[in-house]
Parts: structure tokens; C-alpha cells; sequence
């Protein structure tokens, strides 16, 4: 069974809430509007950082920010960025991995046609194909809910 981590389908989820907010968000902010834990929300926020997703701000008005429209963010850069390159065995081209059996192999080869349809499925769904179902989910943060009167 293929499997993503949970840091990668965090990572959508995070990176979808920062389309929705304005300006740079913080990590608590977004952990209150996603229920996804702060400290979890902060090593994503640092992990697609370093992918080039999202950009930080420093400072007392710092926080994070998208570096793309979530059109122009294919599925498979977020994997890539949260778990690395999509390999589906250790023999494929691309994999982090080696294969102790790779030259008595007769499958050598074989699955980088399918390790490339998979890529190239991925790379053809982006996060903003995904926002439409992801944004009902997300919680108003109590501060944000207008308050309504009993007499209302």
C-alpha cells in the first residue's frame, strides 16, 4: 500500500489555511484554526520552508506566508518537501535509498514507469484542486467568532 506520512497530509492542510488567511500567520494561529498540534504546525512550517513553500518572517509581526498560489503547488512538491523524493522501491531513478539485492534484480528497471505515471498524477493535482474540500474543516478561532446576544 502506498502511504503518505502525517507530516505530508499536515503540510496540505497547513499550506491550504495559509491561502485562506491574510498577511504572515503564525504557527499557534494556524494550530488553533487547523487543530493540527503547535509544536507538529511549527516543524511542518520549518520543513516547507526549507522546500521553498512558504517563506518566514521574523520579528513581533513574523510568521509565515505562501511563496506561491496554491495553484501553481503541485501534490508532489509538497511530498517532496515533507518526505523527500517519490520512490516507490529503492531501485527506482531518484530513490535516497540503496537495494542490497540491485545487480541479481530481475525487476530492475521495471518500476520507473510506474514510479513516473505516479509522479507525473501528482504533479498534475494542485493544492488549490484540493481547498474546496479542506476549507469547511478548519475552526474559527474563539477570538474571531462574533459575539451574538442571547436576544439575537
Amino acid at each position: 500500500m502506498l502511504r503518505l506520512s502525517k507530516l505530508t497530509d499536515y503540510a496540505v492542510v497547513v499550506l491550504v489555511r495559509l491561502a485562506g488567511m491574510e498577511g504572515v500567520q503564525t504557527s499557534p494561529g494556524i494550530a488553533a484554526a487547523t487543530g493540527i498540534p503547535e509544536p507538529t504546525v511549527a516543524k511542518v512550517l520549518k520543513t516547507l520552508a526549507a522546500g521553498d513553500l512558504v517563506s518566514s518572517q521574523r520579528g513581533a509581526k513574523g510568521g509565515y506566508r505562501l511563496n506561491r498560489d496554491l495553484a501553481a503547488i503541485p501534490v508532489s512538491d509538497v511530498i517532496a518537501a515533507v518526505d523527500g523524493p517519490i520512490a516507490l522501491t529503492a531501485c527506482v531513478d531518484g530513490s535516497a535509498s540503496e537495494c542490497e539485492s540491485q545487480g541479481l534484480c530481475p525487476m530492475r528497471g521495471r518500476w520507473d514507469p510506474v514510479n513516473d505515471a505516479i509522479q507525473s498524477a501528482l504533479s498534475r493535482i494542485t493544492l488549490a484542486d484540493m481547498q474546496v474540500a479542506l476549507l469547511p474543516a478548519f475552526r474559527t478561532p474563539v477570538a474571531q467568532v462574533p459575539f451574538q446576544s442571547a436576544a439575537e
